[in-house]
């Protein structure tokens, strides 16, 4: 079997190893690729991973010994499954490697959201506290968690993650979901998304991105926060319509957002969040802990190992 690795800096910049993945068979592993580059790259696959990199149906149909694409990460949307469907390709992705990561990193933004952490140790690194003329000095206004409402949108398994987090801190929870039956959770009460929005402190994005809910952060929604709530994305960037979310912050309609996630990746230099007012912004750092990327690659390597074995697992969409 010949695996190609399309772009692997993403996952493994070097703290990791591929040997599992090279004993399977011969493998070609590449930093990055472009779209001409990845055509050339798979001519002779029979097996493709990839992060990032698109799979287009122009892009699949010059690999023609192409049989299995595996996705190291859990959404598969870079690949055109329609068709991956008619070549008989077997698409796996990896499940809920990152859950305990991205919670972890939503709380690291709340935190500094409500403590503003950084702020403070930057200031103390200029020398202001050598020059204070109190032991202790404020320079915006610092808040607790307890008692403040989580507005969760998504009660999978990071949103349950992020609940269980925020009860642990005397949080109120409540949640938006689409199966509120089936996932319900001891203290977590269900409302409707509007709702969410209106009563919520803080609120957290943890929902897939589908047509449907593309930019469903819009204008009308943001006013319905109170204007000292927060939002918080580490979900999909699409979720939200930056532009609406730029003016809202810059208008004081909301109080600030913290984001790990843009529409486009990297942003362009004209992206309103950029320069938004307390607008907090990390490079899409949420699945990278070393603990996360070695279960994707624990996971990632069992996936190609089982497909070769006959015996496929993770697949996703309909063969």
């Amino acid at each position: 079997m010949k695996i190609v690795v399309l772009d692997a800096y993403a996952l493994n910049p070097g703290d990791l190893s591929w040997t599992g993945l090279q004993a399977l068979g011969e493998t070609d592993i590449y930093e990055r690729s472009s779209v001409a580059e990845t055509s050339q790259r798979i001519a002779d696959a029979d097996i493709i991973l990839t992060n990032k990199a698109l799979l287009t149906e122009e892009i699949i149909s010059n690999a023609p010994q192409l049989k299995y694409i595996g996705v190291m990460a859990t959404g598969y949307n870079v690949v055109d499954m329609n068709a991956a469907r008619k070549c008989n390709i077997t698409v796996t992705n990896v499940p809920a490697y990152s859950t305990v990561s991205v919670a972890q990193l939503t709380f690291a933004i709340m935190l500094e959201l409500s403590v503003h952490t950084a702020l403070y140790a930057e200031s103390v690194q200029r020398g202001d506290w050598i020059t204070s003329k109190d032991f202790s000095y404020q320079l915006r206004p610092i808040m607790e968690l307890q008692n403040k409402t989580l507005g969760i949108i998504g009660l999978g398994q990071i949103g349950k993650a992020v609940a269980k987090i925020a009860q642990a801190f005397g949080m109120k929870v409540i949640a938006s979901h689409k199966h509120p039956e089936r996932d319900r959770m001891d203290g977590v009460s269900f409302t409707d998304e509007v709702s969410c929005f209106q009563e919520a402190d803080f609120v957290s994005l943890h929902c897939p991105l589908t047509d449907q809910n593309k930019e469903f952060v819009n204008h009308e929604l943001l006013g319905k926060m109170k204007p000292f709530a927060f939002l918080i994305n580490t979900s999909r960037g699409a979720l939200i319509n930056e532009e609406d979310l730029a003016n809202a912050l810059n208008n004081k309609l909301i109080a600030g957002a913290g984001l790990d996630v843009l529409s486009t990746e990297p942003p362009a230099a004209d992206n309103p969040l950029l320069h938004a007012k307390n607008c907090l912004i990390t490079p899409h750092i949420g699945w990278a802990t070393f603990e996360a990327r070695s279960r994707l690659m624990q996971v990632l390597v069992n996936n190609v190992s089982s497909f070769i074995n006959g015996n496929p697992v993770n697949v996703v969409g309909n063969r």
